[in-house]
């Protein structure tokens, strides 16, 4: 779970985490975030996900933050794009138009770097993390986004014993027990994937996903 193994998914083509589409969950619940045109959406463990796109199609500027250049190179290779590159203490900076993804770890970020990050997305940030992580990723990188920032959160629970992660079950306590400290958490939606859902995630006898508004106080 360390750096080398997701620069090695990426090398392998193995990134059965990657959707073909927005996440839809997103699709229907971030405009009750009411976030407004313009603002900056910050989406960490971003990969080359299609959501920076459909962030940037609503009129929001994105950041991302991405650990493989493999990832980022495909992102705008895909999207049509030529970014710019420039060089920072935060990483490899790439941006065209709306969007930019900084290559780079993003527990390196600061406070600076987020200065402007009205809202954040997370689908597949917390429950890449084993729990040692997870709370380092609260405490840390989730403090330093200013105040009023909203966001969305979605995560997946199932046996843990189950199943080796990544991904990892995430549960709703532990949503709040990360969180409450200085976020207002609202579970909005938990409903079962379908076993036959491409979504599903095998070895596992039951798969639920869940959905959280956070407001930082």
């Amino acid at each position: 779970m360390d750096a080398a193994f997701w620069h090695q998914r990426w090398a392998d083509n193995q990134i059965g985490f990657h959707q073909s589409t927005p996440t839809p969950l997103m699709v229907k619940y971030w405009p009750s975030l009411e976030v407004p045109a313009g603002a900056r959406v910050f989406v960490p463990l971003c990969g080359k996900s299609l959501d920076l796109a459909w962030f940037a199609s609503q009129g929001h500027r994105v950041l991302g933050v991405e650990l493989s250049r493999t990832a980022v190179e495909q992102f705008f290779a895909e999207h049509g794009l030529v970014p710019e590159i420039e060089e920072s203490r935060y990483g490899s900076h790439y941006r065209a138009g709306p969007i930019e993804i900084i290559v780079g770890d993003a527990f390196g970020l600061d406070a600076e770097a987020l200065r402007d990050c009205a809202a954040v997305f997370d689908r597949a940030a917390i429950i890449a993390l084993p729990p040692e992580l997870r709370l380092r990723y609260a405490d840390e990188l989730y403090s330093r986004l200013p105040t009023d920032c909203r966001g969305l959160l979605i995560t997946l629970e199932y046996p843990q014993d189950e199943r080796a992660g990544p991904p990892f079950s995430v549960s709703e306590d532990e949503v709040h027990a990360r969180f409450d400290g200085e976020w207002n958490v609202e579970r909005i939606d938990r409903r079962p994937v379908p076993s036959d859902h491409p979504g599903f995630i095998g070895g596992v006898s039951r798969l639920d996903t869940a959905v959280y508004t956070l407001r930082r106080r």
